[in-house]
């Protein structure tokens, strides 16, 4: 499970990262725009696309296929929900937090293009607003500063406790 602010390079880890552990991506955003041609960001589309999102990975975890779950997670509230639609513990999921600095999520924002979010850095500024910090066992990582090696490295942590 990934989860951080928009722009802090959660899809680009978890791109980099699905190959590594034989895994697909979920995303949230891709799921939106798959549902929804032009997305409101309304609450009940929002439980849609976490819907649909929960039970994709249900499925491949009956299928025998690792997944990462790529979204905000903004709240501690929403880490947890999905943790029990999908009925598993703290030990049976990872969440791996991802933080970078304002001023290359800034860039990274204002460089996007046919990308499937529509985050842009007012809507990072208002999610910060409304972000809860990871309180359960986690990783951190710094996205900016994430290497090829650091990247093998998790990918073995990940597979080692499957």
């Amino acid at each position: 499970m990934l989860c951080g602010l928009p722009g802090v390079g959660k899809t680009t880890l978890a791109r980099q990262l699905a190959p590594l552990i034989n895994g697909v991506v979920l995303s949230t955003d891709k799921i939106r725009k798959e549902l929804f041609h032009k997305p409101k960001y309304r609450h009940q589309e929002k439980k849609l696309v976490y819907n649909v999102l929960i039970l994709l990975a249900k499925y491949l975890y009956i299928a025998g296929i690792n997944c990462i779950l790529d979204a905000t997670f903004l709240k501690q509230k929403s880490r947890q929900q999905v943790r029990n639609k999908l009925g598993k513990n703290t030990k049976q999921i990872y969440i791996i937090e991802c933080v970078c600095p304002e001023d290359i999520v800034m860039a990274r924002l204002k460089s996007r293009k046919l990308d499937y979010s529509d985050a842009d850095f007012s809507v990072y500024r208002k999610m910060k607003a409304m972000y809860e910090p990871v309180n359960e066992k986690h990783i951190t990582i710094d996205t900016s500063r994430f290497s090829g090696v650091q990247m093998k490295e998790l990918a073995l942590k990940l597979l080692d406790r499957n």
